[in-house]
């Protein structure tokens, strides 16, 4: 259109930093993706079973939610207590 072609396209700054922000996105979609796996894996261990109420708000958890709730797994004797804001 304008005589760019891809090559030239992908070497500018706007490429690279918008195709650096979206491996970063992409990056932390994993991370959240894969505690929430695990701890939903944990949880069915712990207590047998896992509901999809349980399965919803394990995957809209934020990294610091997961994180709290991956440690209070070892000590937590109910899901009511694992997931306590205390």
């Amino acid at each position: 259109m304008l005589g760019y072609n891809d090559i030239s396209l992908k070497q500018t700054r706007f490429y690279k930093d918008v195709y650096a922000e979206g491996q970063q996105v992409g990056k932390l979609e994993g991370k959240l993706e894969g505690e929430s796996t695990l701890l939903e894996r944990q949880i069915i261990k712990r207590f047998d079973s896992v509901t999809e109420d349980t399965r919803t708000r394990l995957r809209t958890a934020t990294t610091d939610q997961l994180e709290t709730w991956a440690e209070r797994i070892l000590d937590a004797d109910t899901l009511t207590e694992l997931f306590s804001d205390h």
